[in-house]
């Protein structure tokens, strides 16, 4: 083969976006969507309940919350960027810890008790336990560092590149308030099958800490707690905030053509930046109300108040952004500014 037939690197075909897709995460993905859709037949056919809730509920929140999660981690890291080894095997750890993690929670179902502060000293939850306490450290860290991998670079349009930045940030955070139910206090209550277990801790904030304090009383479809603070919101709101700026980048996008005031990827920028400091003041609004006791169906008026300052903070925000935008967008000013920058720019060079 002559150096003319060679082929160019430039002529290689290049990988598609579809092909960059960490096959870990989508393989994690698909797996949790297949489990979610097990758990919803599981939960028709077995009868059997934890804390007046379905044993498969667990696993079927579990699944839904990492279906949507691990897809969006498993697209984010598909976009070029620099550090691309790190965040692909930071990937992988979050898909494999995850699939483990998870994979307990299912185990303890099947068998009628609880995955989470369960002290029973039986080997399957002493090891799964020991998983758990090793295994949680390993997904929060894994999405620590793809966030601080790609906090500092813009992978994408900027508005899309501030939902990433902002979303993965808050998605740590909440996180992060999973380790808050630890100090919720213990409690006492039964299996499945009626035996008694001790939970080292819960999901539920109560004053006095009750015995039972996890499933007395819960919303419809989520069980969230409807007699304390249930730290399970905030931390699903926290989880999930990026999810809701994506599509809030891609809607306002949609919408630039015909809102002159969304036109420019700075305004849009701007927007996202305002909406992802109201959703974490919203998110620290949740956390604090959780730890307060208070459950999310009875705010009282010092949360009704701290949720008027939330809104009104982001609505004051959202104001000022439009307002600059009008303004720079005002006929005659670029003009303005041209001719004013003129004659300073034009100015022959002082003689020496």
């Amino acid at each position: 083969m002559t150096t003319l037939d060679r082929p160019s690197l430039a002529s290689l075909p290049r990988p598609t976006f579809a092909h960059r897709l960490h096959r870990p995460l989508l393989t994690t993905t698909v797996a949790m969507a297949v489990l979610a859709v097990f758990s919803l037949c599981a939960m028709a056919f077995d009868d059997r309940m934890l804390l007046g809730e379905s044993v498969w509920l667990k696993p079927l929140k579990f699944a839904i919350a990492m279906t949507l999660y691990c897809g969006t981690l498993a697209w984010l890291v598909a976009f070029p960027h620099r550090g691309q080894r790190l965040t692909w095997w930071m990937g992988t750890l979050f898909a494999a810890t995850a699939v483990v993690d998870v994979g307990f929670v299912v185990v303890q179902a099947a068998r009628g008790t609880f995955s989470h502060f369960n002290t029973q000293h039986d080997a399957v939850n002493t090891i799964g336990q020991y998983v758990f306490m090793t295994g949680v450290p390993g997904l929060f860290l894994a999405n620590l560092v793809i966030a601080v991998t790609l906090s500092w670079q813009r992978v994408t349009d900027r508005p899309t590149s501030m939902a990433i930045r902002a979303g993965l940030g808050i998605a740590v955070f909440g996180m992060a308030l999973g380790y808050t139910m630890g100090f919720s206090g213990k409690q006492q209550t039964t299996d499945a099958a009626g035996h008694p277990v001790t939970l080292a801790a819960g999901h539920t904030f109560e004053h006095g800490q009750p015995a039972v304090r996890d499933g007395v009383a819960g919303m419809p479809v989520t069980h969230w707690s409807t007699a304390g603070g249930d730290m399970r919101i905030a931390h699903f709101a926290g989880l999930h905030g990026i999810q809701l700026l994506i599509v809030a980048a891609v809607v306002l996008t949609r919408f630039a053509p015909t809102v002159s005031w969304l036109r420019t990827e700075a305004a849009r920028t701007r927007v996202i930046g305002v909406l992802a400091f109201g959703y974490l003041g919203l998110v620290a609004l949740l956390m604090w109300q959780a730890l307060r006791g208070q459950p999310v169906t009875r705010p009282d008026g010092e949360t009704l108040t701290a949720l008027g300052l939330v809104a009104a903070v982001t609505a004051a925000g959202i104001g000022l952004v439009y307002t600059l935008s009008v303004r720079d967008q005002r006929p005659g000013r670029h003009s303005t500014l041209s001719a004013a920058a003129r004659p300073h720019a034009s100015r022959p060079p002082m003689s020496r």
